[in-house]
């Protein structure tokens, strides 16, 4: 039997040993649908570099957005948007950076938004709040607009 034809079965044995995304996937993947809706352009998700991770990386008209989202259960411990502190705000800087230089759009207006997702349970939609330039750049990578 050719190797191909196992294949299906192969892909479906596979898909039942891959883990359940986490409630922080989830809601970067509700967070990136939200922006889409909006018309923003998705240019790549968990973009991993060795200094951290950029959630999502979208277009809106001709600025490059970096987009934090955090998820919560509840707000008990807060709104999910007051977890961008300032420490954060300085590693994204540095981040978005690293990611303008890699591609060579250094030229290109930037900015940092914070997409807020709340989902209390899984069976219910959650709610999604989004900041548009939250923050500006913070540190010595400061980005020029």
């Amino acid at each position: 039997m050719r190797i191909w034809k196992l294949w299906p079965q192969f892909g479906a044995l596979l898909s039942r040993w891959r883990r359940p995304a986490t409630l922080g996937q989830r809601g970067e993947a509700e967070a990136a649908r939200f922006l889409k809706k909006k018309g923003y352009s998705i240019i790549a998700r968990s973009d991993r570099q060795r200094r951290g991770e950029i959630d999502v990386v979208a277009v809106d008209n001709q600025t490059v957005v970096f987009v934090e989202v955090k998820t919560r259960r509840t707000h008990e411990t807060g709104h999910p948007a007051d977890a961008v502190d300032r420490e954060k705000q300085r590693r994204l800087t540095q981040l978005a950076l690293t990611y303008l230089k890699q591609h060579r759009l250094l030229e290109c207006p930037a900015r940092f938004d914070v997409v807020a997702v709340t989902w209390p349970d899984d069976d219910s939609p959650p709610t999604i709040e989004h900041f548009p330039n939250a923050f500006e750049a913070v540190g010595r990578w400061q980005l020029f607009s």
